[in-house]
Order: structure tokens, then sequence, then C-alpha cells
């Protein structure tokens, strides 16, 4: 059987005008994880989203690798949903990052603070009960996922292949493989490291979940490189 690595991108901005670009430590997480598959991986492919995150995570492990990768082929199917309408479409006001960042700084531990309206924002978004509110609903997102999924598998033809996407991807592809409903997917979401990697071994037909959000490589190197945001 043949193996996809899904890898979810290394540490985005948090915080900074541009959030789709890696922190100084995202840059280090994908270049260990670039180290930690030399030995493991040799892809027939490499896909990925078209946020500069997937990109730059790419960059990153081939940095690591020590040699060249296959180009990556961009697949807009393995985009996140649009983070950021979720968060304002829960809070409005939020659309000015002045006042976001205001009432952030309110709270001991800004990041927490956030991550908690993050999870609710999603769980409104996924509910059903608002879909006219997003210009991509819940189901859209999964169905667009589990598209570029099989469409992937099919163009690798038997060979193992490095996915660079994001936590709402690999969540919904855990969710069809595993039969999980929404809430236990978005429970995933919620748990996946920077740069972990997921592991989905295939044959014809056949998809089974092998490994789940794996980080013992940056564990192994510096657990300070473990981040979830």
């Amino acid at each position: 059987m043949a193996t996809v690595y899904l890898v979810r991108h290394g540490q985005a901005s948090f915080g900074k005008a541009n959030y789709d670009q890696l922190s100084p430590t995202g840059w280090e997480q994908g270049r260990v994880l670039g180290r930690w598959l030399a030995n493991r991986l040799t892809p027939g492919a490499v896909f990925g989203g078209n946020l500069e995150r997937h990109r730059e995570t790419v960059e990153a492990i081939t940095t690591g690798f020590g040699s060249q990768l296959p180009d990556m082929q961009v697949t807009t199917g393995f985009n996140e949903f649009d983070h950021n309408e979720v968060v304002t479409r829960f809070r409005p006001e939020w659309e000015d990052r002045e006042i976001m960042t205001r009432d952030l700084r309110a709270f001991p531990k800004p990041a927490k603070a956030f991550q908690e309206a993050f999870v609710q924002a999603v769980r409104r978004w996924a509910s059903g009960q608002h879909d006219g509110d997003y210009s991509e609903t819940w189901p859209g997102f999964k169905a667009r996922v589990l598209q570029a999924f099989e469409e992937m598998v099919e163009y690798a033809d038997g060979s193992d292949v490095l996915v660079a996407t994001s936590g709402g991807p690999i969540s919904v592809i855990c969710q069809e493989l595993l039969g999980l409903d929404d809430a236990r997917a978005l429970g995933l979401n919620e748990v996946i490291a920077n740069t972990s990697v997921t592991r989905v071994l295939y044959s014809g037909p056949r998809r089974s979940l092998s490994v789940f959000n794996n980080y013992s490589h940056l564990e192994a190197e510096d657990p300070a490189l473990v981040t979830y945001r």
C-alpha cells in the first residue's frame, strides 16, 4: 500500500498584518520535519493548497530534506476554510483588527482567548443554522476537500505523496475515514499541531488512517517547537 503524508503547515504569523506566512518558529518546524522525513519518504508527488503558508512549509521541508522534492502541485481543494470570515461572522466587531486586538489584550493570555472564540465561531459555522452568512458552508468545505483528496490519489497512482495543507482539511479527511460525526471532527481540528504528520494508506479504492497528528519529530529535537496556532 502507498502512503499519503498529510502535513499541517508550520506555525503562521498570528497577530501580524500578514497571517498567511510562516513565523520563524514555523520555518524551523518545517526544516525539522524535512530532516525527519529524509530517511523515511521518497514522494512521487507533492501537493498543497495555494496559501502562502502551504508553499513556505514545503520550502522549509525541502531545506531540511537535503535533496530536491518534486515541485508542489497547487490544488485549492486543500486550502483551509476562510477563518477570517468564520470569526467575523461570530464577532462582527472584529472586522476592525484594532478592536479585536484591544479585546484580546484584555485577557492575560490573548492567544488562548482567541482560540476559545475561534472554536465557538467554527461551531457556529458548522451548525448549519447560519449557512446564509458564509461564502462556503461546512458541507461545501467538506465536499471540496474530499474531492481534492480523491483526485490527488488518482494522480499519484500508487506512489507515496506529501501534502502540505491545514488542520481543517486533515480533520475532514479523518472524519470520512473514521465515520465521525461533525462534533468529533471539529474536536480533531483543535488538537492538530503545526507540521504534524497524519498518514493515510491507500490501495485501489481502499483508504485507511494509519497515523494521526504525529509530531514526535518536534518533541525529539525541541519540545518548545510544538505549537497549535
